[in-house]
């Protein structure tokens, strides 16, 4: 079965709010718990998704460091556009 991320909560972890730089913790289905960094100009743009240590890697198992999150940028830039995080966390 392959792995999917599904976003269900997300908390601003820090701003940089003149460069437009955002930080996000970001809570998957799984438990699994990873930051996310955008950047907002123009638009909102994902720059990098990196799994905080707390749990194994749910895609390789592994509890140290890995890529693994990078592959799924675009499913989690998704989810957070489509459920309005970025504007819910930033107004």
């Amino acid at each position: 079965m392959a792995y999917r991320p599904n976003v269900v909560n997300v908390t601003k972890a820090g701003s940089n709010e003149n460069d437009g730089l955002y930080e996000f913790i970001v809570n998957l289905a799984d438990g699994t718990a990873c930051r996310v960094f955008y950047h907002r100009n123009p638009e909102w743009r994902l720059t990098n998704v990196s799994r905080l240590q707390k749990t194994p890697c749910p895609v390789c198992r592994k509890d140290f460091i890995c890529g693994c999150m990078e592959k799924f940028t675009d499913e989690i830039n998704r989810q957070m556009v489509e459920g309005q995080w970025l504007d819910k966390l930033t107004s």
